[in-house]
């Protein structure tokens, strides 16, 4: 436990040479911030307890050693809506150069569409297709050759080399971090300090992994493209909803469903009054009937009197 804070002193001088080396040049690579492992010493400074010591270790980070990448990292997306009268065909034409150029098909359905009058008009088809981003281009102009029209294209294009190296770096300075956590996990000789050091190499290690699944997905956005793809069956002929004899149809056909309305609103009425008319209103009726009655049998006997 005594050759402890020696190798601890060693690497310390190691590494901050290496880092005083850094601040002279210029590197790409983020600088990271400086870990603190809480050690402590074996030696007995006179009372016979151990002494606790900090240790701070600064990442090795040499700009030697920083990632050079000289391709490009681009995410390309494309989103196409085409007209076609055989939609359902040109579906299984696109998935087929999808395959033929190496990539997939994502997700496909089919929606059938009418027309006003419910008669069946088509189908819409939409597609989601991944191919290589090498063959993209090549890709999205055999999709256009598919259709009979272009309504809409956008071609978008997302650059993260920078995001890519950056990640690179931070990658390369935390597992030197974990080597270095490594070695002086090495050299523990107590419970202590190994949990101490192994807290800490832990949470590196969580790091590490978070950067790799952000790498490995930039490198499966930037190897892959996605293409969205929609067909519609041609749209029918406007004149033929906006004539003078349509619109006449039109209204006759919105006056009888009028009618209809009032007359079915009437009925729903009744029934619904119906049950307050036989529980109040008879009852009120046979009341009203009576009193009239002893009205004009009191006016008859006032008649007879004045006559007498």
């Amino acid at each position: 436990m005594r050759q402890l804070p020696k190798i601890i002193l060693f690497s310390l001088i190691t590494l901050t040479f290496t880092a005083c080396a850094n601040t002279f040049e210029k590197s790409t690579a983020p600088q990271e911030s400086m870990a603190t492992v809480s050690q402590k010493s074996a030696a007995d400074n006179g009372s016979g307890a151990p002494q606790a010591e900090k240790i701070s270790l600064e990442q090795a980070d040499n700009s030697q050693n920083a990632p050079t990448i000289t391709e490009r990292k681009i995410i390309r997306n494309a989103n196409l809506t085409l007209e076609s009268a055989t939609t359902e065909e040109v579906g299984r034409k696109i998935a087929q150069i999808a395959e033929q150029r190496g990539g997939f098909v994502v997700s496909s359905d089919m929606q059938a569409r009418t027309n006003s009058s419910g008669e069946a008009n088509g189908s819409t088809v939409n597609l989601v297709v991944r191919v290589p981003a090498a063959q993209f281009e090549q890709t999205v102009a055999e999709i256009r050759q598919t259709s009979n029209r272009v309504v809409q294209e956008k071609v978008s294009g997302q650059d993260v080399t920078e995001e890519f190296i950056d990640l690179e770096a931070r990658l390369k300075t935390k597992r030197a971090l974990e080597a270095q956590f490594l070695e002086i996990m090495k050299q523990s000789r107590t419970v202590s300090d190994a949990l101490e050091v192994q807290k800490q190499l832990a949470e590196v290690r969580g790091e590490i992994e978070k950067i790799e699944g952000k790498r490995k997905f930039l490198e499966s956005q930037t190897s892959l493209s996605t293409i969205t793809i929609t067909l519609n069956p041609p749209a029918a002929f406007a004149a033929s909803s906006n004539g003078f004899f349509y619109q006449v149809g039109r209204a006759f056909s919105n006056g009888i469903d009028a009618a209809l309305n009032v007359v079915l609103f009437l009925i729903t009425a009744i029934l619904a009054l119906f049950p307050l008319i036989v529980l109040f209103g008879v009852p009120i009726w046979l009341i009203f009937r009576y009193l009239r009655k002893r009205i004009q049998r009191a006016q008859l006997a006032q008649q007879l009197a004045k006559e007498d």
